[in-house]
């Protein structure tokens, strides 16, 4: 398969599917049904086998004939975490099932894995999972969970097996967030909004026919999981000055007046910085088309966190005491992050969350410590000890 290949595919597609005579789900499911919508993915699930690399070619030429997207921003935790789980892990029962609805939009996904005791460390969680017959019925809590509010499908890690230690006793669960049992609360942030969730599951009753990977194998199944989200999170293809860095150098050149020496020299460093992190970032992506995300991509969103909070406090301190307004205090539970339509108050108390979710920055230390650079690991008295007698 070639990039001429791919278009050729597209324009034909384009020819029998016209944009502006069809609904946007109907022609996102004919561009699924055609192969043309995970492009590396197999045969019959939105994919032909195709090198991973051409996916930007389908991506733009789609764009150049102004064809309607999924909105991935809104359905990220889907693409970039839920999808490359249920490829890996998944029957081909629950890969028919799921990952075309996911793709289209049509299903919106969120992701219960951590827990008001179990945040950066997920393997200490504490949800329980029962076998019943045919089905599992959970019991426990989730904490900052983006998306509960819109979603129909969660991924889900749960404690199936108490009396071995942490990270062996794990399942990993498809629930149905419309479940009997599943409560969804907002949880108000600093910035006055609601995008985060706790999640309340009381006796929900799950299916054994929507569990993924075989039982007691949660943490490995969780690993492809947290692998990918990094690599969505702080590895999205960008253009030079694109993110936080377009916006900083924009209020730069519109405002000569707010310049001065000290501004200056962070910005140039800054700048430099963000240039450094998108040329890893195409490198990153270059990889991952011969092959799977590693924990390279942990690297990856520790910069994007610290990048990002370094330059929205930058804005503020630039735009002086215009920064200190705050347009907005509404409550809301939004669809998804909005760094570029909000002012630069809300950009600098939201990227305060850029280094929790999705691994804390502490963590993902300890990762590439331990997995990239070979440095010995931090001693682990709680290896070998079965989770019911660890202390809480």
């Amino acid at each position: 398969m070639t990039a001429e290949e791919l278009r050729a595919q597209v324009a034909a597609f384009l020819a029998a599917h016209d944009p502006s005579s069809l609904s946007t789900v109907d022609f996102l499911r004919a561009r699924f049904d055609a192969g043309l919508a995970w492009v590396h993915f197999p045969e019959g699930l939105g994919g032909q086998g195709a090198p991973r690399a051409l996916q930007g070619e389908v991506e733009a030429a789609f764009a150049a004939a102004g064809a309607p997207d999924n909105n991935p921003r809104r359905i990220l935790i889907g693409l970039g975490m839920a999808a490359p789980t249920i490829l890996a892990f998944g029957t081909e029962e629950q890969k028919k099932r799921y990952l075309r609805p996911l793709w289209t939009g049509e299903e919106v996904w969120c992701q219960l894995f951590s827990e008001p005791g179990a945040g950066s460390d997920l393997a200490a969680l504490a949800t329980r999972a029962v076998r019943d017959g045919d089905d599992w019925v959970v019991t426990g809590q989730k904490v900052w969970t983006s998306s509960a509010h819109l979603a129909q499908w969660a991924i889900l890690v749960t404690r199936t097996d108490p009396d071995v230690p942490k990270h062996q006793g794990m399942t990993y669960f498809l629930c149905d967030m419309t479940a009997p049992g599943v409560e969804v609360r907002p949880l108000r942030q600093i910035t006055g909004e609601a995008e985060f969730n706790e999640v309340f599951l009381t006796e929900v009753r799950i299916p054994d026919s929507q569990r993924i990977g075989a039982v007691g194998e949660g943490w490995k199944v969780a690993q492809t999981t947290l692998m990918n989200e990094r690599v969505a999170i702080g590895g999205t293809a960008m253009p030079r000055e694109g993110g936080m860095i377009g916006l900083v150098a924009k209020t730069w050149r519109d405002r000569p007046e707010l310049r001065t020496p000290e501004l200056r020299d962070r910005l140039v460093q800054h700048w430099v910085e963000a240039e450094s992190l998108r040329l890893a970032g195409e490198r990153q992506r270059q990889q991952l088309a011969v092959g799977a995300p590693g924990p390279e991509g942990s690297a990856m969103k520790v910069a994007f966190a610290e990048l990002n909070q370094e330059l929205s406090g930058l804005e503020l301190e630039l735009l002086g005491e215009e920064g200190l307004r705050y347009s907005d205090w509404t409550m809301r539970r939004p669809e998804q992050v909005d760094f570029f339509g909000r002012d630069a108050g809300y950009r600098y108390l939201r990227a305060k969350g850029n280094s929790i979710e999705g691994g804390t920055s502490e963590v993902l230390r300890n990762i590439i410590s331990e997995r990239v650079l070979g440095l010995p690991s931090e001693p682990r008295v709680d290896k070998d000890v079965a989770w019911k007698d660890l202390p809480r």
